[in-house]
């Protein structure tokens, strides 16, 4: 697969990255660490490269469970994890980053990233400089090779830049949620940040895998995504629908569309989850469907058929 320079940094990352929330097993159902080393050890050897995690999860067990399946191979992939909004004073985020050190089996970390702005989820509230400083001297260290910001605005991540180089914006995006591309992408654009999308696929949404009357399992996420409710939903599936054509055009999957669709927009990467091998093997090969510019655009007009319909709230979820 080929890479792309992240940010101005020196590393290199490939445009599908393996997405691992779903191997901390937290708000997640029928997840096992033996099938999910699999699904990372076959996105690696299907040329993904990249593998990003956080601490949060499942309290370090996604980590572990990276370092089970890739600590042979350490050198030869980016380790990407994140710091949680609870951790950002300048002590706790040494030690947050030492624990995913252990946890990954590694003495650095490729990217790491503050994953929630400071404030978020009732954390308290810690300013920017005071968490970037950290971020710098671990940068100093050698522990980390790149910052990165995640579920940052525009307005937070020119703040954070103002105390260090940024070389990633890690937001949700997708072609059913596009919130960044009216606020922070042209930043990005401007000053060369890499924009890893999360949600590449809407949760799986995009996949084409779930009906018109699908419920999910108590304790999965999903149930409360905005996109699977109501008239969204509804209006998701009128949009697969028109994708379906275009998707056998290429023979190849919804899926594979909707991330090659979103690895051909400025500045973007898309991190995709896998539970299994197939899923993981399906990932990397959207890296291989080119898209026409025509297509790009009716595929951009097809996803507005949901995005136009969305409120302005950022969080895709109807948390608390």
């Amino acid at each position: 697969m080929e890479t792309r320079p992240l940010g101005s940094s020196d590393l290199k990352i490939t445009p599908i990255i393996m997405g691992t929330w779903q191997a901390g097993k937290r708000m997640w159902v029928g997840i096992e660490d033996e099938e999910t080393i699999r699904a990372i050890r076959a996105a690696f050897e299907a040329g993904i490269t990249t593998i990003d995690t956080a601490e949060v999860y499942g309290e370090g067990h996604s980590e572990q469970v990276i370092a089970k399946a890739l600590a042979d191979v350490r050198e030869q992939v980016i380790y990407a994890s994140k710091v949680f909004a609870n951790h950002l004073k300048y002590n706790q985020v040494i030690e947050a980053c030492d624990r995913s050190l252990k946890n990954l089996n590694t003495d650095y970390l490729d990217l790491y990233q503050i994953h929630w702005p400071s404030g978020s989820f009732k954390s308290e509230v810690v300013p920017i400089e005071e968490t970037m400083s950290a971020l710098n001297k671990l940068k100093e260290q050698g522990k980390i090779r790149a910052i990165g910001v995640s579920n940052f605005s525009r307005t937070q991540l020119e703040e954070a830049a103002q105390y260090g180089r940024i070389d990633s914006l890690q937001p949700p995006y997708s072609l059913f949620w596009r919130k960044i591309e009216q606020d922070a992408q042209p930043y990005c654009v401007e000053h060369n940040i890499s924009i890893l999308a999360y949600s590449s696929l809407a949760q799986g949404l995009l996949t084409g895998k779930f009906g018109p009357n699908h419920k999910f399992g108590e304790g999965d996420n999903r149930a409360d995504n905005k996109l699977f409710q109501g008239e969204n939903y509804q209006r998701a599936q009128q949009a697969l629908e028109k994708l379906r054509p275009i998707a056998e055009s290429h023979q190849c999957s919804l899926a594979q569309l909707s991330l090659a669709w979103l690895i051909a927009q400025p500045q973007a990467n898309a991190i995709a989850g896998a539970r299994n091998v197939e899923q993981a093997t399906q990932n990397a090969q959207a890296a291989e469907v080119k898209l026409s510019e025509d297509e790009l655009q009716e595929i951009d007009a097809i996803g507005r058929i949901v995005t136009d319909h969305l409120d302005d709230n950022p969080l895709m979820w109807n948390w608390g």
